[in-house]
């Protein structure tokens, strides 16, 4: 079975102070989807994976990526921590 990971980024721009995610790739860079800015400031993020194959199927399709909580991508957030 193989295994994908998708870099998955979070950032806030220091422009226009937008929250936003997205996949970068190799050498690319991010920019803001709002003002097209480069100044960003990345944030604490988790990953997403895809996996090739029969376990593919039977995996939760809304868990956290980064621990697998079942109720859903970020319910793990460190935002809800002690």
């Amino acid at each position: 079975m193989g295994v994908i990971v998708m870099p998955i980024f979070e950032y806030i721009c220091q422009e226009c102070r937008h929250e936003f995610e997205t996949l970068v790739f190799g050498r690319d860079k991010a920019k803001c989807p709002r003002c097209q800015s480069k100044k960003l400031s990345p944030q604490l993020s988790v990953f997403a994976m895809s996996a090739k194959g029969s376990a593919a199927k039977s995996a939760p399709t809304n868990a956290c990526g980064s621990c697998g909580d079942p109720r859903d991508p970020g319910a793990c957030s460190l935002g809800d921590l002690d």
